[in-house]
């Protein structure tokens, strides 16, 4: 008996002790959670922005403000950035603008006048902003909201100055030029071989007793220099009417087709050769690049023109025409307002009109006062803007800043 109980009270004593151990062992870890939760710094949310002030941006239409603010210096190495917020009211909705750099304190509100609310920017319009400051953290902040701040349209824009008076001065020349002009008076323009050379091309044709053929380019109606080029169709169609030879103008476009035989059955007209005029002259071929091409040096090959003319637009089909041209043996005189065509003609035609030169051309030879007036308050012009150039460059060189701040032009 004694030893029985010497034994249940050895195995109380191992319970009890086991106990303790294990309550100690669950109750450590809530122990230490609740001081690793008491010693983690808490990150605070970064600083607001504050001081908003919206300016209204001169010479628009009313749709662009420059919105600033401020923020502390020593806050602005905690945040990534701003993100800019719109509204029509305090406590109206907001919308996001966009955003802008940690170190960056303003923004430029362009609106958008045509589309509706809440980009819709009208002139005399109120708006209200706000800053939220984005923490490194992810935290966010928001300013107050700023305004209200009013943008304001202007009825001319004071940077473009110069071009006001470039436009009028411009149209001084014109108007004297063209008054000039109808009065008789004799206004110099600059000789154009290819130009002077269209008597004698022409009459080597008759001489010849071969025809003449008119490239009009692959250009539409209301292309320029199409239009420059019916222009000089017509003098050639007279001169062509007075040698009474040939003419053969075949065409890419229905409708550039259409003005030019209105074009040379006027110029026969003028030229009193009517009977002799023939809507076969002029005609179409195609509309397709490259089928065209064939076409018009089927032609040549065939008709062995002794002048060939290439004026108006042209594009990839320029030098297989004027090659063909060549190896006939053909005067060739061209012309366009292509860049890229140009080196092509130039060393494939007899003459070339580079660029400007076509549409010079007309008024050359038509002796239009309107034309002639026109270029020559071109050429004024031209001069006129030369020498601000060249002023402009010296004025750099010597850092005289006020003429520059002059003739600035601020888009």
């Amino acid at each position: 008996m004694r030893h029985l109980l010497r034994l249940f009270l050895i195995l109380l004593l191992a319970f009890v002790v086991d106990g303790q151990s294990v309550y100690s062992q669950e109750s450590d870890p809530v122990t230490s959670t609740a001081d690793s939760v008491a010693t983690e710094p808490v990150t605070p949310p970064p600083a607001s922005a504050f001081g908003l002030a919206g300016e209204d941006m001169p010479n628009d239409n009313g749709h662009k403000l420059r919105v600033k603010w401020q923020y502390p210096a020593e806050a602005v190495g905690d945040i990534t950035g701003f993100e800019i917020w719109r509204a029509t009211s305090p406590t109206g909705e907001f919308r996001m603008l966009g955003q802008a750099p940690n170190d960056y304190f303003e923004y430029l509100d362009i609106g958008n006048k045509e589309t509706p609310a809440p980009d819709f920017m009208a002139n005399n319009s109120d708006f209200f902003y706000k800053v939220v400051a984005i923490g490194k953290n992810g935290l966010r902040t928001e300013s107050e909201p700023g305004g209200p701040f009013r943008t304001y349209g202007q009825w001319f824009h004071r940077g473009k100055t110069p071009v006001l008076v470039g436009v009028v001065l411009f149209g001084c020349f014109t108007f004297y030029f063209i008054r000039a002009a109808k009065k008789g008076k004799e206004l110099y323009v600059r000789p154009l071989a290819g130009i002077e050379a269209v008597d004698e091309a022409i009459g080597r044709a008759t001489e010849m007793g071969k025809p003449t053929l008119y490239i009009l380019g692959i250009g539409t109606a209301s292309e320029i220099a199409t239009i420059a080029s019916f222009a000089i169709l017509g003098r050639v169609a007279k001169k062509i009417a007075e040698y009474q030879t040939q003419l053969i103008v075949p065409c890419y476009d229905a409708i550039v087709m259409s003005i030019a035989q209105d074009v040379v059955r006027s110029s026969y007209l003028q030229a009193g050769r009517p009977d002799q005029y023939s809507d076969d002259m002029v005609y179409f071929v195609t509309n397709a690049q490259f089928a065209y091409v064939a076409g018009v040096n089927g032609i040549m090959m065939r008709q062995r023109p002794a002048t060939n003319f290439y004026l108006g637009y042209f594009a990839a089909e320029s030098l297989i025409l004027a090659e063909t041209g060549n190896s006939i043996g053909a005067i060739q005189i061209a012309g366009t307002d292509q860049i890229t065509q140009i080196p092509f003609f130039v060393v494939a035609c007899d003459y070339t009109l580079i660029g400007e030169e076509l549409y010079a051309a007309s008024a050359y030879l038509g002796r239009d006062p309107l034309l002639l007036g026109s270029l020559k308050a071109e050429d004024w012009g031209k001069g006129i803007v030369m020498a601000l150039i060249v002023v402009g460059v010296v004025a750099t060189i010597f850092g005289w800043d006020g003429f520059r701040e002059l003739i600035r032009v601020n888009l």
